[in-house]
């Protein structure tokens, strides 16, 4: 349990590192699946894994709509509220009121920046 802990805590600080820098950005591969429980985000941008815009293999377009339809948009906060046994999946992220469980092949495609504290108002 301790291992998980320092994984995802090394996870976190490398993937929040350009935040607590002036000017810096956090790194742009950041997915949804990268974050820890309890973590609140925005939504950069949706896409396949594989795609130009994301860096990895193709994947399925109904999905990326999907996704789209259910509220994973561009520029929309969200929380990562809960992971399933293990800290894998299933992932419960909440968009305004509504609370979503989503697979680490979805996350994956939810690329996005964590929120500072200005946004957290």
């Amino acid at each position: 349990m301790e291992n998980c802990v320092a994984r995802f805590t090394t996870r976190i600080e490398t993937a929040t590192a350009g935040v607590r820098r002036a000017g810096a950005a956090v790194p742009a591969q950041l997915t949804l699946a990268d974050l820890p429980v309890g973590t609140r985000a925005v939504v950069v941008q949706v896409a396949a894994p594989g795609s130009a815009a994301a860096g990895a293999t193709a994947s399925d377009p109904l999905l990326l709509r999907r996704l789209g339809e259910i509220g994973f948009v561009p520029g929309e906060p969200l929380h990562l509220r809960h992971r399933g046994p293990g800290g894998r999946e299933p992932l419960a992220v909440q968009i305004g009121e509504t609370m979503f469980a989503l697979r680490l092949p979805e996350a994956r495609c939810i690329q996005v920046r964590i929120r500072t504290g200005a946004e957290d108002d």
